[in-house]
C-alpha cells in the first residue's frame, strides 16, 4: 500500500489499468455511437430535401422556355458536389448520374432498389409525358461520419494497448531490478558469515583433525556457498554451457531425498536415446528443480511420489516433474507463477515465480504446468533447446 499526501492508495496493475481504461473507452465509443447516429439522421434527411429540391430544378430546367433565367436552376443543380444521384428513365435505365464517381462506386441496375429514393418526375412536352425516376447514395461525408465513432474506438484502444505495454514493461523492469537488488544483497549478506564460518571449520579440523562432525560442517558450508552463488547471479547474464541434465538432476535428487520426508519417493526417468545437453547454468537449474520438488512435497502434505521424466522432441529437451498431490485449479495455471502467491500458511510465494524466472529470462526455455488434476497431481513442464553438441555425440 503507498500513499500520497498521507492518503494510502493500491497502484493499478497494468492489467487492471487496461479493464478500467477499456471500459471508459467504450462508454466514450457508446456516447460517440448515439451522438454520431442522430447526426446522420440529420445530415440523411437535409440531403433528401436537398435530392428533392435538385429534382424540382432539374424537372423546372426541362420545362424551360426559350430565354427563360435559368441562372437560379443552375446554381442548385451545380450545387450538388457531393450526393451521388441517378437519373433514371421509365424502363428503369440509368440515363445521367451525377457525383458518383466522387463516391467510389457505380451502381448496377440491380443495386438501384437498394439506394435512397425514388423521386419520381412527371414532365408533358407537347402532349407527351415523360416520367423519370431519380435514385440518390449517401454523400463520402454522411458514409465517414456513419464509421467514426469505430475509427475513434481503434484509435483508442491502440492508444490503451500502447499505454498498457509500456506499463507492463516499466513494471517488469521494476521488478527485474528489485529481484537483482534482493539478490545480490542476500548474497552479499551471505559472504560475511560464511567466510567466518569457513575460518571456525579450517580452526576446528586443524585441532580436532579426527572428529567426524567436521566434514559434515563442510557440506553444509559448501551448500550456503552453492546458495549465495546462485543469488549472486540473479540480475546478471549467467554463464551457459553445455550440461548433462541426467547428472544435474540425479545430484539434486540425491540432495533433496535427505531432506525432505522419507514417506516422498524421488524417481528419474530418462527416456533420451543419448545424454540430453543443454545450454544451461547448471548452478541456477538445480535451484529450479529443488523449487519444484519442494514445491510437490508441499502439495503431497509429505505423502507421495515426485517422478522427473526427460525425453526429446523436435531438438528440444523436456523435463516433466510430476507429484501425487492435491492439484491445481486449471483457472491458476498462470497465478501460481506471479510473485506473491502461495496457498501455504507460510511462504513467500516466490519459489515458482523466480524459477519461471530463471528458466525463460536465462535459458530461454519454458516452463508451465503441462496438467493437473484435482486430487491427483500435477506435471510442471520444462523445455529448453538441445545443446547443438548433442547431435554430434550421437
Amino acid at each position: 500500500m503507498k500513499h500520497i499526501l498521507g492518503i494510502p492508495y493500491r497502484p493499478l496493475s497494468p492489467y487492471r489499468f487496461a479493464s478500467v481504461t477499456l471500459v471508459v473507452a467504450l462508454m466514450i465509443v457508446l456516447a460517440s455511437v448515439i451522438f454520431t447516429n442522430h447526426l446522420v439522421r440529420e445530415l440523411r434527411t437535409q440531403e433528401e430535401q436537398y435530392v428533392r429540391l435538385w429534382a424540382e430544378a432539374t424537372e423546372r430546367m426541362i420545362r424551360a422556355e426559350e430565354g427563360e433565367d435559368l441562372s437560379l436552376v443552375l446554381s442548385i443543380i451545380e450545387g450538388n458536389t457531393t450526393i451521388p444521384v441517378y437519373l433514371l428513365d421509365s424502363a428503369g435505365q440509368i440515363i445521367d448520374t451525377r457525383n458518383v464517381k466522387a463516391n467510389g462506386r457505380m451502381a448496377g441496375t440491380e443495386e438501384l432498389e437498394e439506394l435512397y429514393g425514388p423521386i419520381e418526375l412527371t414532365i408533358e412536352d407537347h402532349g407527351t409525358t415523360y416520367r423519370y425516376t431519380i435514385r440518390y447514395d449517401e454523400s463520402t461525408l454522411l458514409t465517414r461520419l456513419k464509421y467514426f465513432p469505430y475509427v475513434q474506438f481503434a484509435i483508442i484502444l491502440i492508444f490503451i494497448l500502447v499505454v498498457v505495454g509500456t506499463l507492463y514493461v516499466a513494471q517488469r523492469s521494476e521488478q527485474n531490478r528489485v529481484w537483482a537488488g534482493l539478490s545480490k544483497e542476500t548474497a552479499h549478506q551471505l559472504g560475511t558469515p560464511i567466510s567466518s564460518l569457513m575460518a571456525w571449520q579450517d580452526l576446528l579440523r586443524t585441532k580436532y583433525p579426527d572428529d567426524r562432525l567436521i566434514p559434515e560442517m563442510q557440506l553444509d558450508i559448501e551448500r550456503l556457498q552453492t546458495i549465495a552463488d546462485r543469488f549472486s547471479k540473479i540480475g546478471s547474464e549467467p554463464e551457459l554451457k553445455p550440461e548433462d541434465l541426467t547428472a544435474i538432476i540425479r545430484r539434486t535428487l540425491a540432495y533433496m531425498s535427505t531432506r525432505i520426508s522419507d514417506k516422498v519417493s524421488l524417481s528419474l526417468q530418462d527416456n533420451c536415446p543419448t545424454p540430453p545437453k543443454a545450454e544451461v547454468n547448471a548452478s541456477l537449474f538445480g535451484w529450479v528443480l529443488e523449487n519444484l520438488i519442494k514445491n510437490a512435497v508441499d502439495a503431497m502434505d509429505g505423502v507421495g511420489s515426485v517422478t522427473m521424466t526427460l525425453s526429446e522432441a523436435d531438438g528440444q529437451i523436456v523435463l516433466d516433474v510430476t507429484d501425487t498431490g492435491r492439484g491445481i485449479d486449471r483457472g491458476l495455471f498462470r497465478t501460481v507463477f506471479r510473485p506473491g502467491y502461495t496457498s501455504k500458511a507460510r511462504g513467500w510465494g516466490l519459489g515458482l515465480s523466480l524459477s519461471k524466472r530463471i528458466i525463460e529470462d536465462y535459458h530461454r526455455g519454458r516452463l508451465f504446468i503441462q496438467a493437473s488434476e484435482i486430487g491427483v497431481g500435477t506435471t510442471f513442464r520444462i523445455v529448453l533447446e538441445q545443446a547443438e553438441d548433442s547431435g554430434s555425440a550421437a
